[in-house]
């Protein structure tokens, strides 16, 4: 197996050591591909090593100090690098790695490195999501809608220009974290969103790691930042969200949609923090943003004992809101079934079908589409939309629920 290849298949069993490994090699070396290329060496080794000789006390600690030794050798190997050969020989010991709690500093650390503003947006959310989030690059492509080529030579852009420019790893000065925030948000919503709906075919569908990780460092940086709004829209959102993961996934593995979940196993604690939360920025009567808004839908929607108690006349208005600020095919898509509630299943339809151009490659799409046209009886168009929605949909749990509701069609 090519490094390459243990690197993908590593990064998907083990994310969470992945990118504090990473983290702490761009940390010391000041360079990316080192990083990167150091850790997929030494999870290659692990491959290797571990069914022989066991799982390490402290697996974590011993593929950092595997790690180092490799881009060490590395760097020795290439005689350009004569400054980085001399900080190699400095740091090449046996020492033990650092504690726990400066990996988890360095991640922060890197987190806002790879959001430096002298990235373009798109750029710096695909790099720090490779590189902290640990998400594979066709992960990424199907969180951007893009082809895995387009995402792969956008990280590949990114990390040369880090290296270009000679971006330092380090955490910005405060006067600096309002201008990268926006991309570090913008990161930690989509390493939310995977973890909460994992995209891939062979993971888990519901990932606590990330969703779990995706809130530990939103939680990080509402601390630096406590009067940014969307920090704390994110903060909120993502708990609302969270709250509702015990009843996402039935015993049989079949994704449960938000109207057929049992409400009674939603997580109180998380739901009364994020109304607080929520309440909190309403009563700063500053003029909300995406995350805020967002968190305010999720408040709505998790403020209803049962479905039928949804109040969806605030929910369009929130979407409303929404869409003056953030007008992309998805949110008009959500907004859509909004609509359906309210005006019924043929406006909310001639809405979903105007988005076809843009979404066409989104199993989303056919799925909304399909719903609304079995509310319509049309159940031949139905199926048709069902099929296209579970041939793009890579999650085994939400290809079950699928395939379900398409099976029940008269």
């Amino acid at each position: 197996m090519s490094v390459i290849d243990v690197r993908e298949a590593v990064t998907r069993a083990h994310r969470e050591e992945w990118a504090r490994v990473v983290a702490a090699l761009a940390r010391r070396f000041g360079d990316l591909d080192i990083a990167e290329d150091a850790a997929a060496e030494a999870f290659a080794t692990a491959v290797e090593r571990w069914p022989t000789d066991g799982v390490p006390p402290n697996p974590g600690a011993w593929l950092t100090t595997t790690a180092n030794h490799k881009a060490i050798d590395r760097i020795r190997r290439e005689n350009k690098r004569d400054d980085k050969h001399k900080e190699a020989q400095m740091v090449y010991d046996d020492d033990p790695p650092e504690p726990l709690g400066a990996i988890d500093d360095d991640r922060l650390r890197l987190l806002f490195t790879c959001c430096h503003p002298a990235l373009a947006m798109e750029a710096r959310v695909a790099l720090t999501l490779r590189m902290v989030g640990g998400l594979t690059v066709p992960e990424i492509a199907r969180a951007f809608l893009a082809t895995e080529s387009a995402i792969g030579q956008r990280i590949t852009r990114a990390k040369a220009k880090i290296k270009a420019t000679r971006i330092p790893y380090r955490m910005p000065s405060t006067e600096d974290l309002p201008v990268r925030v926006t991309g570090v948000l913008a990161v930690l919503f989509l390493v939310f969103n995977e973890g909460y709906l994992a995209t891939g075919p062979d993971t888990d569908p519901v990932r606590h790691d990330l969703t779990a990780e995706a809130i530990r460092l939103t939680r990080l940086i509402r601390a630096l930042l406590p009067d940014d709004g969307e920090v704390t829209g994110l903060l909120a959102l993502m708990l609302l969200i969270d709250a509702r993961r015990p009843a996402r996934v039935s015993a049989g593995g079949e994704l449960v949609a938000l109207d057929e979940q049992d409400r009674g196993v939603w997580n109180t604690e998380l739901i009364a923090e994020g109304h607080r939360l929520v309440r909190e920025r309403l009563a700063a009567g500053v003029a909300p943003g995406r995350y805020q808004i967002l968190a305010a839908i999720n408040a709505v929607h998790t403020s209803a004992r049962d479905i039928r108690d949804t109040d969806w006349s605030q929910i369009l208005a929130l979407y409303n809101q929404l869409v003056r600020i953030d007008p992309s095919p998805v949110v008009a898509l959500n907004r859509a079934v909004a609509v359906a509630e309210l005006d019924g299943p043929e406006v909310a339809l001639a809405a979903v079908d105007r988005l076809e151009g843009a979404l066409a490659g989104y199993h989303a799409y056919h799925a909304t589409r399909a719903d609304l046209l079995r509310r319509l009886r049309r159940s031949q168009d139905s199926r048709a939309a069902y099929d296209k929605a579970i041939e793009l949909a890579g999650n085994t749990a939400e290809t079950a629920s699928l395939t379900r509701r398409r099976n029940q069609l008269g």
